[in-house]
């Protein structure tokens, strides 16, 4: 192939180590990928298997989310004063550890604990993964392994579904994790061989007073939205508001803030970062929300709901390559908020699924989801990373995957709370009623996620020629 081809005057690695560096940093993120989605789909079975309610087991995805996105911003400033391979290597070999941890848990609270450490490993990984693909391949292949890496993500996370519910069907729970193992084996032994330590000029100190309020500020507010009383959600929201005012006069001080405050000067690079996180509650909210109807409620197995499931990454893997194309003849934030209501539309299709509905018309439900999202989140984030300058591109890079993150665990949290309110015994018909009045919920959000969108096309139409 001609990525691993040597050229004179190439930057990088000689196209053998690229190889290598290029397997361990795609088969880190095929797990990361893959842990999110079929873990999604094993909820009812790994509540049933250890005897806990549906708002119990939602923490098994959450607790993952939430430490990734509490962590993402720490590690993404961490490595420019490590260097890649050191963290990139702690980050890999703590999430095979915590992969063999999960398999042996024989409890929802060891399984949660493990959870945390894989998903701290994770965002230790994924945070830095573009930025070391850029170190090792030279500048012209640099949009072609990025593209690739991006159509991986796109595949893993159409494959997971399927994946974990024929593991589901055929043997455990268990092995959606222990299958991490000689995949994180072999990704750390090519990570410690090849990866380049990249370590950067940056010499003073870590903002890691900048690092602990951001945490405790993004990992309040899940708390408050997950929490069952409303005195409860009060504490939480009065911690999280208070360590986000004094995160702001923090990187507002620091030599090297964790995140400058600059990024967010423009207006629409702000509202797109808003847009994305609302369209990612509306996502997190109903990857948790699906797998329970389908199983609990229709009482499909593992295996169907995860075809039933798969509709809606492939519906995003048919449109993205072609909206991002779109995006750079047209203003992203049209072809985006025509995508925002397309899923918009789709969510309330979902809601209103009748008591038993045919597998064709889940699917093509969860189809036109599929096709909205795609239609909206490639041109979201070429306008986000468009309207930061090029010093701060590494940043924007950040913000885009803490809103990803953070908003998928908020979503994921928001439906806990839910379930947990209502529908504390388990009832099916309680669950039905809980999981339908989240989906109503996440087309509430979508719906957020386009007021936004359209404040972006007022700027644009107000702003002088």
């Amino acid at each position: 192939m001609t990525l691993f081809l040597d050229k004179p005057g190439d930057e990088g690695l000689p196209g053998r180590e690229r190889l290598l560096a290029m397997i361990a940093v795609m088969t880190s993120t095929t797990m990361a990928v893959f842990d999110g989605s079929m873990v999604n789909i094993a909820l009812p079975q790994i509540a049933r298997a250890l005897d806990v309610t549906a708002a119990e087991a939602i923490w098994v995805a959450n607790g993952y989310l939430l430490s990734a996105a509490m962590t993402l911003a720490i590690f993404a400033a961490l490595a420019a004063h490590i260097g890649f391979r050191r963290l990139f290597a702690a980050g890999l070999g703590l999430f095979t550890l915590a992969s063999l941890g999960c398999a042996l848990s024989q409890s929802l609270e060891t399984l949660v604990a493990m959870r945390i450490l894989q998903g701290i490993g994770g965002a230790a990984t994924l945070s830095i993964a573009p930025a070391i693909l850029r170190s090792v391949f030279p500048n012209r292949l640099l949009g072609r392994i990025l593209g690739m890496n991006a159509l991986l993500i796109a595949s893993s996370t159409a494959i997971a579904p399927v994946l974990g519910g024929t593991l589901l069907a055929t043997l455990s729970w268990q092995w959606l994790f222990a299958i991490n193992l000689p995949l994180g084996i072999l990704a750390l032994r090519f990570t410690l061989r090849v990866i380049p330590a990249a370590t950067s000029a940056l010499r003073g100190p870590f903002d890691t007073p900048g690092a602990l309020l951001s945490a405790l500020m993004l990992g309040s507010v899940v708390m408050a939205s997950s929490a069952r009383t409303g005195l409860t959600a009060l504490s939480y929201g009065f911690v999280g508001l208070a360590a986000g005012a004094l995160f702001v006069l923090r990187q507002r001080q620091a030599l090297q803030p964790l995140m400058p405050l600059t990024l967010f000067a423009s207006p629409r690079f702000s509202l797109a970062a808003l847009t994305s996180l609302a369209s990612f509650v509306s996502q997190g909210m109903t990857f948790v929300a699906l797998p329970f109807l389908f199983q609990s409620v229709y009482g499909y197995s593992a295996l169907t709901s995860a075809l039933l499931f798969t509709a809606w990454p492939v519906g995003i893997m048919l449109v993205a390559p072609h909206a991002g194309r779109l995006a750079d003849r047209y203003a992203p934030s049209l072809i985006a908020t025509v995508g925002l209501c397309l899923f918009a539309v789709g969510l309330i299709l979902l809601a209103r699924l009748p008591h038993n509905p045919p597998v064709w018309d889940v699917s093509l439900r969860s189809l036109i989801c599929g096709i909205g999202f795609g239609c909206f989140q490639s041109p979201n984030n070429k306008e986000m990373m468009a309207n930061a300058s090029r010093e701060h591109s590494g940043y924007a890079s950040g913000v885009l995957a803490i809103m990803r993150t953070f908003g998928q665990c908020l979503g994921a949290a928001l439906l806990g709370g839910i379930l947990a309110l209502y529908a504390p015994s388990g009832n099916v018909e309680q669950e039905a009623f809980a999981v339908r009045l989240g989906l109503g919920l996440a087309a509430g959000a979508t719906l957020l996620a386009i007021l936004f969108s359209l404040s972006r096309i007022r700027q644009i139409s107000a702003s002088p020629l």
